[in-house]
């Protein structure tokens, strides 16, 4: 039974599906969401069955198009300092989820919903989807993650000429600067992404999370720290029986049994 009113969850090990179910308000950001993506990325999907999460959005318009602006027109200063420090907690849960998170953009990906696709750990997008970050068109600034996130993706003149003009980009020119990974017509996109999340799946799961774990760590880090944290990482998975039986499987030419242990 799904516990949530604005997501559908659908978990199906080893992969999960997380879908925003707004379709008639283009599946905007609202406290509701907020709390439901907290709640389902913080407790529901940290389980060892799963190897991989898809999130997408309702419909074929939009991915979310945004936070919901009629929200936005009731705050002052201090209400909106704690819808950023919320909605920065949920996009922290999407990005800390052990196991990689793959963003299937399947439409409009706007303010929120950029930040959420940035939060993620691959991004494919449909053709037709179209991302920015456009709240300088209401006197505002990406305030969910997206001043952090996407310069450490494009590059700080990227990011900047994308925040500063507000303008959205087609699907194509987001994979030309590195915003998204992989463009697909939208009706292959599920699919795209499905059949990702199975591969990543079959791979050694504690390496796929330490992997994950290493990348993120290190982008905060020096080299010389991360190379450290590299170092320690590797040198843990000697000590798992997923390693001995990677090894054993290719060795004996087979494919491996993974336990994640």
């Amino acid at each position: 039974m799904n516990p949530f009113k604005n997501l559908i969850v659908e978990i199906n090990p080893p992969i999960a599906r997380v879908t925003i179910n707004r379709p008639g308000a283009m599946n905007a950001l609202n406290q509701d969401v907020t709390t439901e993506l907290i709640e389902c990325f913080g407790e529901s999907l940290v389980d060892h069955a799963i190897g991989c999460v898809i999130i997408t959005g309702a419909g074929d318009k939009a991915f979310v198009a945004g936070a919901d602006i009629r929200q936005l027109a009731k705050l002052d200063e201090a209400a909106g300092k704690t819808l950023a420090e919320q909605s920065q907690a949920m996009m922290q849960a999407v990005q800390d989820l052990p196991v990689p998170v793959i963003a299937a953009i399947n439409g409009f990906a706007l303010g929120g919903g950029c930040e959420l696709a940035l939060a993620c750990d691959i991004r494919l997008a449909a053709s037709t989807a179209r991302i920015g970050q456009p709240e300088v068109n209401l006197g505002l600034i990406p305030g969910f993650g997206g001043t952090q996130r996407l310069p450490r993706l494009v590059g700080r003149g990227k990011a900047l000429q994308l925040i500063l003009t507000g303008d959205m980009i087609s699907a194509g020119e987001a994979l030309r600067i590195g915003l998204v990974d992989e463009v697909h017509p939208p009706e292959e996109l599920n699919a795209r992404a499905t059949d990702m999340a199975e591969k990543i799946s079959s791979r050694g799961p504690l390496a796929v999370r330490f992997a994950k774990r290493a990348i993120h760590r290190g982008l905060d880090l020096s080299l010389e720290q991360g190379l450290a944290l590299e170092a320690e990482f590797f040198g843990r998975l000697f000590d798992t029986e997923d390693q001995k039986e990677g090894t054993a499987a290719f060795l004996e030419k087979r494919a491996p049994r993974f336990k994640g242990k």
